[in-house]
């Protein structure tokens, strides 16, 4: 095995997804040294988190990845939860939101573009942090004041770093959460989200659309979420339909023409299924190993909370650890998992889980007292600036500061 030894007080990251990546770029301009460790050779473009929340692009807005987002994007000062088959709506609007954030509204874009500015910033502005693609880590050792990782390489060769800490930002089949031996305690959803693309212009055809939408249909439900030059449509299995029988290109093409029937085929541009999860670990600190992010908590993706829960993570466990090498307490880790584990249940977890739990319900009447509910909230300016605090995840993020 080929030993490779760091400068002992360097991070070691594990994962070089968006959460991964600003944690380093957040420590290295803190002036601490990272390693970031990737087992994918490079940025993958597959279908994955597309929303970015209001305090989301206040935070990175400093670093200039916000403005390339927008430039890249699509803003959308509006999200709906809609009964497509009368045209009904309930709109939010998040331009209420201006006295609270510089971004009131939401932004569409592919997580893939965040990461890979992300990696621009770091190769340009930050030297000392190193990014290794191909190198998938096979276990790590713990000491008194360090870290041991052996990683393998793109050659097949086993190679030794040490660090000071180890973060564990690889996503929901993280290998460091699997190492530590923790349970990931919660449940999977039984339905199956099938997500697939189009370029077809769902906003010129359906009335009043917004660019988010989340949306009722007699067999089930769908979500519409555009970005800048597709639509992204979440379907699920129909009763007795299964998973195979789901992602087929003629299941696909039938659910598509019952939102809008057209004469011709939908453009497809790709398709990805995929199982929900609601899932948090019970302790995010374990001595010099720290868990972010997917590693730390997993959620059903309606609302968009995800990939921004872990950003705030990384945010949040950037700063405590930029205090300890400045020569505080190590004790301001367990901070950390006091600030973020509960915000991670309560308005990750349980705020998605209502929002996936209110577009499954198929009962005409619950479905009616929903709306209505969610329509009341939308006209009145107090109702709805202290819902959007909440689903904008504004309201976590205060509740996360008091804490101390």
């Amino acid at each position: 095995m080929n030993t490779r030894k760091l400068a002992d007080q360097r991070v070691i990251i594990v994962g070089a997804g968006p959460v991964g990546l600003t944690t380093a770029m957040l420590l290295g301009h803190y002036g601490i040294e990272c390693l970031v460790l990737e087992a994918a050779a490079e940025v993958p473009h597959d279908l994955r988190a597309s929303t970015f929340h209001p305090p989301t692009l206040d935070m990175l807005e400093d670093f200039g990845i916000t403005s390339r987002l927008i430039e890249a994007g699509l803003v959308a000062p509006t999200w709906q939860v809609r009964w497509h088959t009368t045209g009904e709506f309930a709109e939010f609007d998040l331009s209420i939101l201006k006295d609270h954030t510089a971004h009131p509204y939401r932004l569409q874009c592919e997580q893939w573009k965040l990461a890979e500015y992300l990696l621009e910033h770091i190769r340009d502005r930050l030297p000392g942090i190193e990014v290794l693609n191909g190198h998938r880590v096979q276990k790590f050792l713990q000491h008194a004041d360090s870290v041991d990782v052996v990683a393998q390489g793109p050659d097949g060769e086993l190679q030794s770093f040490t660090g000071a800490y180890l973060i564990g930002a690889d996503g929901a089949r993280s290998i460091v959460r699997s190492q530590l031996a923790l349970a990931f305690d919660g449940h999977t959803f039984p339905e199956t989200t099938v997500l697939a693309t189009t370029s077809f212009r769902f906003h010129e055809h359906i009335p009043d659309l917004s660019f988010i939408n989340y949306c009722w249909k007699e067999s089930g439900t769908f979500s519409l979420l555009r970005l800048r030059d597709l639509w992204r449509v979440s379907l699920y299995p129909r009763d007795g339909e299964s998973d195979e029988e789901a992602v087929a290109p003629a299941s696909i093409q039938a659910k598509l023409q019952e939102i809008h029937p057209k004469a011709e085929p939908y453009d497809v541009l790709e398709i990805r299924p995929y199982r929900i999860h609601q899932r948090v670990v019970q302790q995010y600190v374990h001595d010099r190993v720290v868990l972010v992010g997917d590693a730390a908590h997993i959620n059903s993706p309606s609302g968009g909370m995800g990939m921004n829960g872990g950003i705030h993570d990384a945010f949040n466990l950037a700063e405590k650890l930029s205090r300890i090498y400045a020569g505080e307490s190590t004790e301001l880790l367990q901070l950390y998992e006091r600030q973020r584990r509960p915000i991670a249940v309560k308005h990750v977890l349980e705020q998605s889980g209502r929002n996936r739990a209110r577009m499954q319900e198929r009962d005409t009447e619950k479905r009616r007292r929903s709306l209505t509910d969610l329509q009341q909230k939308a006209s009145d300016k107090a109702l709805a600036t202290q819902y959007l605090l909440e689903t904008s995840m504004i309201s976590g993020l205060r509740e996360a500061t008091a804490i101390r």
